[in-house]
């Protein structure tokens, strides 16, 4: 697994394009997937280190694709990031229950992204 690798799971391509472009900026290596069922394929293929994970996406929810990655001692080392548009506290507290090591609301800043990114990785 390398510190470097990143997957961006979002059904809005104007968040995958955003947050691919800022994370490739800083030397990331970034993929993307667009639904739960592509990005469980794309962490089994390629085990990145962290993963921007929405919640509201087809075939399967940020949810249920983050409890999956953490119930499998294989992946579950994987820090999972959940955006999504829902602020309330009790969709942090869900996200977090599900194993989720963090929580951000859109809209967010890029930069502050890249930041926090930056701080979990080093």
């Amino acid at each position: 697994m390398t510190d470097k690798k990143i997957l961006v799971v979002d059904d809005e391509p104007n968040v995958v394009r955003t947050l691919t472009f800022v994370l490739k900026k800083e030397g990331y290596d970034v993929s993307t997937a667009v639904n739960g069922e592509e990005a469980l394929a794309k962490v089994r293929e390629s085990k990145p280190r962290l993963m921007f994970l929405d919640v509201m996406m087809p075939k399967k929810n940020g949810y249920e694709v983050c409890q999956e990655l953490k119930s499998d001692t294989n992946l579950s080392d994987i820090h999972i990031v959940i955006l999504s548009a829902k602020g309330q506290e009790a969709d942090r507290e869900k996200a977090l229950s599900m194993g989720a090591n963090e929580f951000i609301t859109k809209p967010f800043s890029p930069l502050g992204v890249v930041g926090r990114v930056k701080e979990l990785l080093s």
